[in-house]
C-alpha cells in the first residue's frame, strides 16, 4: 500500500483543503489531520453549503466515524463516483491513505465541473462537446480519403502481387 501512496498528491490535496476551508492543518501527520473527517466534512460544507449539517467535534471514535461517513455521503451527492470513494476504515485505521487522497483529488475535479469559483485541484474534467454537421458538409466529407484508412495503406502491398517476394536487382 506504501508504495502506491504519492506523498505529492498528498500534499497537492492538502494545500487545496487548506485554500479552500481557509485554515491550516494541524501540525502531525497528513492523515492523522483527516483522521476524525472534521476537516473533510468543513471541505464539502464549503463546496456545497449544508452538506454535512452538524459535525461531530467531540465524543469518541464512533462519533468521529460518522463524521466521515457523512462526508462520504455527501461526495456522492456532489457527484464523486463511488470507485473514487473510500472506506472509512481506509483513513479511521490508516488502511489506504492514497484512495482518500484520490477521492479528494476525485472531489476537486468535481468542484471545477461544477463551477466552484475558489482554488482548484488537478486538471479540469472533459466536458461533452457534440456536434452538428448538415447533409451537405457530410456528403463533402465522404469524398475526403482518410490518412489511416485509405491514404497509408493504398500501395503498400499493391494488392497482395509483390507481398512476400524479394526485390530482385
Amino acid at each position: 500500500m506504501a508504495a502506491k501512496r504519492s506523498t505529492d498528491l498528498d500534499k497537492e490535496a492538502q494545500e487545496w483543503i487548506e485554500a479552500v476551508i481557509g485554515e491550516k492543518f494541524p501540525k502531525g501527520a497528513y492523515e492523522d489531520a483527516l483522521k476524525d473527517g472534521i476537516i473533510l466534512c468543513k471541505l464539502i460544507n464549503k463546496l456545497s453549503p449544508n452538506s454535512v449539517p452538524k459535525i461531530a467535534t467531540a465524543g469518541g471514535a464512533f462519533k468521529l466515524r460518522e463524521n466521515v461517513a457523512a462526508f462520504q455521503n455527501a461526495a456522492r451527492s456532489y457527484g464523486v463516483p463511488d470507485a473514487e470513494l473510500f472506506q472509512t476504515v481506509d483513513l479511521f485505521e490508516k488502511r489506504n491513505i492514497p484512495q482518500v487522497t484520490l477521492a479528494i483529488h476525485a472531489l476537486g475535479r468535481q468542484a471545477q465541473k461544477k463551477g466552484f469559483s475558489g482554488p482548484t485541484l488537478g486538471v479540469k474534467m472533459l466536458e461533452k462537446n457534440e456536434r452538428q454537421f448538415t447533409e451537405e458538409q457530410l456528403r463533402a466529407g465522404a469524398g475526403i480519403v482518410g490518412l489511416l484508412n485509405d491514404g497509408m495503406n493504398k500501395g503498400a502491398n499493391q494488392g497482395g502481387q509483390n507481398f512476400g517476394l524479394s526485390r530482385h536487382i
